[in-house]
């Protein structure tokens, strides 16, 4: 990936994290530049969410500094979700930096075409959505994410590509953020 001269960085830089699956999932985004990273870590995300975010400011070659933060909203474990969104909060307060909400489901797209993604939810349920991408990005929601059974999203989805517990993708998440984050957003739970 690019690597950037700090005093030739021009604005706008763009953090995106998620921590609402067993997967710290970061990434950065400049003009001229971007870097993912997603790595299991069961529940470890209190601990390793601010060296990795951090070090993902540091391969870039950027000062520790971002004008927006998109934060992945879950769904996903209680405390995993706040761990990532009490840390968002907390650089945006400290940075003056805008922070977006995007459903963690989008970071699980890929490719182009419509196709349904979700994650475990225990028992026999997904949490689900059904999306139109296209470029690795969520372009339109067919179906709002949701607790569904397996059976049931299974039948929702026909024919439709499934994408069942797949670690995030950073950069989906980013893009998705930029495209329609929301400033007003709301933390989901499995």
């Amino acid at each position: 990936m690019p690597h950037a001269d700090a005093s030739s960085v021009t604005l706008p830089v763009t953090l995106a994290l998620d921590t609402a699956t067993p997967h710290l999932t970061v990434a950065l985004a400049w003009p001229g530049g971007q870097l993912a990273e997603s790595v299991e870590v069961g529940r470890a995300h209190a601990e390793r969410l601010p060296a990795a975010v951090r070090e993902v400011f540091t391969r870039a070659g950027l000062p520790f500094q971002a004008q927006t933060i998109v934060i992945g909203t879950g769904p996903g474990s209680y405390t995993g979700v706040r761990v990532g969104a009490s840390y968002a909060l907390g650089l945006a307060a400290v940075w003056g930096a805008r922070v977006l909400g995007v459903s963690t489901l989008e970071a699980l797209v890929i490719g182009d075409g419509p196709q349904g993604v979700s994650l475990d939810a225990r028992k026999g349920h997904v949490y689900g959505a059904v999306y139109d991408v296209h470029a690795d990005t969520v372009t339109a929601t067919r179906h709002a994410p949701a607790k569904f059974t397996l059976d049931g999203f299974t039948a929702l989805l026909g024919d439709l590509p499934h994408r069942q517990d797949t670690p995030p993708d950073g950069l989906a998440l980013l893009r998705a953020g930029l495209d329609h984050g929301a400033p007003d957003w709301a933390l989901a739970y499995l």
